[in-house]
């Protein structure tokens, strides 16, 4: 029965969790999955830790983007630094959108993670702009607003910039 159990893991991990939840209601506990269903449980936190390093990186970016539009280079078409910007949030939202798809049950989860990594978020962008500024233009954390300005929804727009 095992053997059976590890193969529909292997090639319908759908229909297995379908299975697992069926016979979970039903009360057939030594019918369970117990191998893989403690590794699914045991995966889910690494998921929700993946998920929160993606959106410090693209948060940090989306920062460091819009502090460059608004404050410090106002008049440029496009701010310093740019182009390797909007490259790392293109790879990061993918990444993101990959992680979520295959984990759906993560996504209801994101709006916790943003809140999770935005300080770091806010840190990093201090640390990693003042050494391209000028002594007038440096920032510190407060520069940024305490909360993260955006949705999950938002910041996955494809084309979507603050």
């Amino acid at each position: 029965m095992q053997n059976s159990k590890n193969n529909l893991y292997k090639t319908d991990r759908f229909q297995w969790i379908e299975q697992q939840k069926e016979k979970f209601r039903n009360g057939q506990y030594d019918q369970l999955d117990i191998d893989n269903l403690f590794w699914e449980i045991e995966s889910m936190g690494s998921e929700l830790g993946t998920l929160e390093h993606r959106l410090t990186t693209l948060i940090l970016h989306l920062l460091k983007y819009d502090y460059q539009q608004r404050v410090v280079n106002p008049l440029l078409p496009e701010p310093y630094q740019c182009r390797g910007w909007l490259k790392t949030i293109d790879r990061t939202r993918l990444a993101i959108d990959t992680l979520v798809t295959r984990n759906p049950h993560i996504r209801p989860r994101a709006e916790d993670q943003i809140a999770e990594a935005f300080p770091k978020s806010r840190r990093l962008a201090v640390r990693e702009m003042n050494p391209y500024l000028q002594k007038h233009q440096q920032v510190v954390e407060s520069d940024f607003p305490d909360q993260c300005p955006w949705s999950f929804d938002q910041m996955m727009k494809e084309d979507w910039l603050p």
